[in-house]
């Protein structure tokens, strides 16, 4: 559960940069900077990005 939301998310479901901040607690640069496999801050382990149209875009949770 995210204390700051009192969201709860499934697995396999898709969120938005915007829960992906909020649950994490960390900026959006950092986030792409996690999902980037040339960057030192590079997570594998970190939920890759979905694109869902050419416009959106999720992660898996």
């Amino acid at each position: 559960m995210n204390a700051f939301t009192g969201q709860t998310f499934q697995r396999n479901q898709l969120i938005s940069i915007k829960n992906v901040i909020e649950f994490t607690g960390v900026s959006h640069s950092t986030i792409y900077e996690m999902m980037d496999e040339n960057s030192p801050y590079y997570d594998p382990t970190f939920p890759k990005k979905i694109t869902i149209s050419q416009k959106r875009i999720a992660r898996s949770a």
